[in-house]
């Protein structure tokens, strides 16, 4: 299978190799991680799993113009004004996003055993392309791709621009996800791509609308990943509406649309909040050595204590993680309580028997207020009928997903930034989706990079100032581009 360019007229590989993509990943061996899996399974107590998540958004900010400026990456405007606010902190920032290219190989030539799992949004690694540090990226392609490192390092597949599910639309977030994965594997490669078998939701925003839900775990589905990561306070148990009690196993995430439909994925929890601390102290590490074998589907397995935080953000993340994840490292090797990555246990689960229906079910929160109202396959206007209801009864009742920032609604005070994303989805999918656009046209993919940029969640998370201002403005640039080009 030939080789992805990583760029294509200046803009990112980023669409026009679906049928490729789809081709490789629908060929992907079972045992990616196993095979090559130097913990015996059998003899340990518990693990734990931790993943660093990376992202940085594009900003039109390569000059003074609003409305002119370049659309950068966010890194390299810190990098020019290093004397204004947290900007110092941009050369440590581009070492956090390298530094895993060196501990791994550090810590394997010791003879030890590491483990991480990486998630780069797309707009990051652009970024960091763009402002001409490729280098990053060929050091991160040696433990990705070296058989003597990528059995320690699993990839996580996220939305290309950092997108939040809940408040994305459905058919907009499927392009994030495809982007993603073109993008990756122009960078990476095929067979790279190959072993990027979970997913990571930016911010671990959840949908927990039921067509909304449904349609993102389809995405998943239908893109070929086998998991996706979930935090513990956006999901419920079905029978009981309460936080799933056996958090160190993996569940089957079950989502029911309002027609009736049914699709399912693996899902792993994430426990606690968004403190960074967790990970930088690697604090799942030391959860883990006070568990004991739990009993799945009549197998006695180890449960693990899987955590992910941002891997660059605060100075415990900026300067603590590296001495605690090589003293974790040098600790755990080879000892009944090691660092493992998910799918690397998952593909263990699979070959002592355990099937994914043997997996306990979740639903995402808030949904058993709604079916034990609805029945399912009465369709969408009836089911709205329902939740407007239930909004009624219950101030707390909300259909706008469940994330690590729990108090913090995706939608609600985001009016005048989501207007124009809206609008600007709403266009993309008249002019160009609908009417059938090839995905390798240039016009395509030009204007595809900017919707996508848009609708990073940074613009949505600050609800008002400057960076409500960056996204209006590739809103608007996206809208121009379509009604120019199409």
């Amino acid at each position: 299978m030939r080789q992805l360019d990583p760029y294509i007229n200046d803009l990112p590989n980023i669409s026009g190799a679906e049928k490729i993509i789809e081709e490789s990943i629908s060929q992907r061996p079972e045992n990616v991680f196993l095979q090559h899996s130097d913990i015996n399974f059998n003899n340990i107590r518990s693990a734990c799993a931790i993943a660093l998540h990376m992202h940085q958004p594009l900003i039109p900010a390569g000059g003074d113009n609003l409305q002119t400026a370049q659309l950068i990456g966010n890194l390299q405007d810190m990098m020019d004004h290093q004397d204004i606010g947290d900007n110092h902190n941009a050369p440590v920032f581009l070492w956090c996003y390298r530094r895993m290219a060196e501990l791994i190989p550090q810590l394997v030539h010791e003879g030890k055993s590491p483990r991480v799992m990486l998630e780069y949004s797309g707009t990051l690694l652009h970024g960091l392309w763009q402002m001409g540090h490729q280098d990053v990226i060929n050091d991160l392609r040696t433990i990705t791709c070296d058989p003597a490192y990528f059995p320690k390092v699993e990839w996580l597949g996220a939305p290309w621009g950092h997108a939040v599910a809940p408040s994305t639309p459905v058919q907009d977030y499927r392009l994030h996800v495809k982007a993603w994965q073109q993008h990756f594997a122009a960078l990476f490669g095929f067979e790279a791509l190959n072993r990027v078998k979970g997913f990571s939701p930016s911010e671990m925003a959840l949908p927990n609308q039921p067509d909304v839900a449904y349609e993102f775990v389809k995405t998943l589905k239908d893109c070929g990943f086998q998991w996706v990561l979930v935090q513990e306070h956006s999901v419920e148990q079905p029978q009981d509406g309460y936080t799933p009690q056996r958090q160190h196993l993996p569940h089957r995430l079950v989502c029911t649309n309002s027609q009736g439909e049914t699709v399912s994925i693996i899902a792993i929890i994430k426990t606690q909040g968004s403190d960074t601390k967790l990970v930088a102290q690697m604090q799942p590490y030391y959860e883990a050595q006070g568990l004991e074998r739990w009993e799945l589907a009549g197998h006695s397995v180890p449960p693990v204590v899987t955590q992910i935080a941002d891997g660059e953000n605060g100075g415990v993340m900026m300067n603590e993680f590296p001495p605690k994840f090589q003293e974790a490292v040098r600790q755990s090797s080879g000892t009944d309580t090691p660092l493992v990555n998910i799918s690397e246990y998952l593909e263990y689960l699979f070959s002592i028997g355990i099937k994914e229906n043997d997996l306990p079910v979740l639903q995402p929160v808030k949904q058993k207020a709604i079916w034990d109202r609805f029945k399912a396959g009465d369709g969408p206007e009836k089911m709205q009928q329902v939740i407007e209801q239930l909004k009624k009864q219950d101030h707390q009742f909300h259909m706008e997903g469940g994330s690590w920032t729990n108090e913090l609604s995706w939608v609600k005070g985001y009016d005048d930034v989501l207007s124009d994303m809206e609008k600007t989805s709403s266009l993309f999918n008249q002019k160009v989706l609908q009417k059938g656009v090839a995905t390798d046209n240039p016009a395509y993919r030009n204007a595809l990079y900017n919707l996508l940029s848009s609708q990073t969640s940074c613009y949505r998370y600050w609800g008002q100032g400057l960076w409500t201002d960056y996204g209006k403005e590739i809103c608007r640039r996206t809208q121009a581009i379509i009604e120019n080009d199409f």
